[in-house]
This record gives structure tokens, C-alpha cells and sequence, in this order.
């Protein structure tokens, strides 16, 4: 009897069951896609400076705020300062008058040096 029911199909029907579990997880995915979509829109409906807005933008708010005071600091010290193209020239030979100093006391220097006698 055995060899009669091989060629027969089961008795019971399996599309039912994948039909049952493909509506659970599209109804899942479509849950998740829902609550994103919400939660995105709540977020972005928080205006700054109310509680829960982003903790980061308030964070940078008040470094840009404080860079913006060093740098009126810093325009009110230069203002004192004597720009260059104000100041007054020095003396056109100055460089080549310490260069030349700084040369003679070097060959003064070797000259000592090579006139001691070696210890």
C-alpha cells in the first residue's frame, strides 16, 4: 500500500499559514514605518530653546556667542596697536650695520681662539 500514495499530495493546505505570517510581518514593517515617520515629524516641530530641543545646537549656540566677544576683544587691542604702514622707517643701513658688527665679533672671537695656545 505503501507504493499506491506516493505520487499523492498531504492532505493539508500550506498557503494559509505563509499567507497568515506574510500579513504579521507586513503589518510589522508597516508599524515601524509608521513611528519613524511620526517621531521625525515631532522632532523636527521643536522649536530651538525649548525643552527637548537638541542639547548639541544649544552647545554650539553658545561657543559661537563666545567666539563672536574674543573677537571684539581682540579688535579693540589691535586697535592700539601702530599698523605697519603707519609706523616710521628705521635707518636704511640698520641690518647691514648689525650684520657687520656680528661679523667683526666673530673674526675677533676665532682670532682669541686661534692665538691660545692648545691645553
Amino acid at each position: 500500500m505503501d507504493g499506491a500514495r506516493q505520487g499523492r499530495k498531504p492532505h493539508h493546505c500550506s498557503i494559509a499559514p505563509m499567507l497568515r505570517l506574510l500579513a504579521w510581518i507586513s503589518g510589522a514593517l508597516g508599524g515601524v514605518t509608521l513611528y519613524r515617520l511620526l517621531t521625525r515629524r515631532r522632532a523636527a516641530q521643536v522649536a530651538p530653546g525649548q525643552p527637548g530641543a537638541d542639547i548639541r545646537a544649544e552647545e554650539l549656540r553658545r561657543k559661537l556667542d563666545e567666539s563672536r566677544a574674543l573677537v571684539e576683544e581682540r579688535d579693540e587691542f589691535e586697535g592700539g596697536e601702530l599698523p605697519v604702514d603707519r609706523a616710521e622707517p628705521g635707518p636704511p643701513n640698520a641690518p647691514d650695520d648689525r650684520r657687520r658688527e656680528v661679523h667683526e665679533r666673530a673674526r675677533a672671537a676665532a682670532e682669541r681662539m686661534r692665538e691660545q695656545p692648545p691645553e
